[in-house]
């Protein structure tokens, strides 16, 4: 007979599915999707870092110095890609999201999703708990669990 599942393992196989989620919407909004992802869930928000992912055209704009205009274009395509991701979010959780936010910072480029609950986490002890996804050649292989704090 298999043993169960402990808690830690729940909590890190849903930030792993969170964080390819996001791994592969992006791909698919931008032809190109991130190397790396982590997904940082506390009590009431998601946050998924993600590195990597410009495409040719926005690295020759930013070597153009051009760094607005992909800020700019990024936020326009995040913002209409928000009801996807917020669908994503909302069906993995199983609880509601309040509003998304996305930013991009680049040099490093580093994109971060968060996302805000309508609700708290249940359970007596609010936890940050954190997974870390990596993608080689467009596929989530590589899976760690990086903390749990209680």
């Amino acid at each position: 007979m298999g043993r169960l599942p402990d808690a830690t393992e729940e909590s890190r196989d849903l930030h792993v599915q969170l964080s390819t989620a996001i791994i592969h919407a992006q791909k698919e909004s931008w032809g190109k999707g991130p190397e790396h992802a982590k997904s940082y869930l506390l009590d009431d928000f998601l946050m998924v870092v993600l590195r990597g992912g410009l495409t040719k055209a926005e690295e020759t704009m930013l070597a153009a110095g051009q760094v607005d205009h992909v800020r700019d274009f990024r936020r326009s395509l995040q913002d209409h890609a928000a009801t996807r991701y917020i669908s994503l979010i909302e069906e993995l959780t199983g609880r509601k999201v309040a509003t998304y936010q996305s930013q991009i910072l680049f040099d490093p480029t580093i994109l971060i999703e968060t996302f805000f609950f309508d609700d708290s986490a249940t359970g007596g002890r609010a936890a940050i708990t954190t997974a870390a996804v990596h993608r080689e050649l467009g596929a989530a292989d590589a899976v760690r669990n990086e903390a749990t704090l209680a």
